[in-house]
């Protein structure tokens, strides 16, 4: 982007208008943007509400999105959902609608799959040191601890 290019209110909205068509934008995202277009705190604000208004923005849809992929396809756990999602300034109230749209079977048997697969990629002969960096994976990846330990109890017997 052009650093010296100023933009006008409808400018901008247009531009942003297109951002957020082309995919779910939370609003700390979209505000980042107007910011790095130089626009006032004023205008972001005019913008930020019309946006809004039109639906262009919606913090729960972008919330249960957002879940929804990270979920599916980074197979990431509540956890590491729910901090992604402070992080970008989400209210607990979308977190917890977007957190809960996850079907509870998938979850389980999504935890089910990455524990088998990492078993099979840690070459580890020592069996606690081998539980060990198959749980410290799946906690990175925001899987919920107690639900973690089980699973690899279930598996280890």
């Amino acid at each position: 982007m052009d650093s010296t290019k100023t933009y006008t209110v409808d400018e901008a909205r247009k531009k942003l208008e297109h951002y957020c068509a082309y995919q779910e934008r939370c609003h700390k995202e979209v505000r980042q943007k107007l910011r790095d277009m130089r626009m006032i705190p004023e205008a972001i604000d005019v913008i930020m509400v019309r946006l809004i208004q039109e639906n262009f923005l919606n913090e729960e849809r972008f919330a249960k999105a957002f879940v929804s992929g990270k979920f599916r396809i980074k197979k990431w756990g509540k956890n590491r959902l729910r901090r992604e999602l402070k992080f970008r300034d989400i209210s607990k109230f979308s977190i917890d609608a977007a957190l809960n749209e996850i079907d509870l079977d998938d979850y389980y048997n999504t935890l089910d799959a990455l524990v088998q697969k990492r078993m099979a990629q840690v070459k580890e002969p020592n069996v606690y040191k081998k539980k060990k960096k198959v749980a410290d994976y799946l906690l990175y990846r925001g899987w919920e601890s107690a639900l973690v330990y089980e699973k690899l109890n279930d598996f280890f017997g």
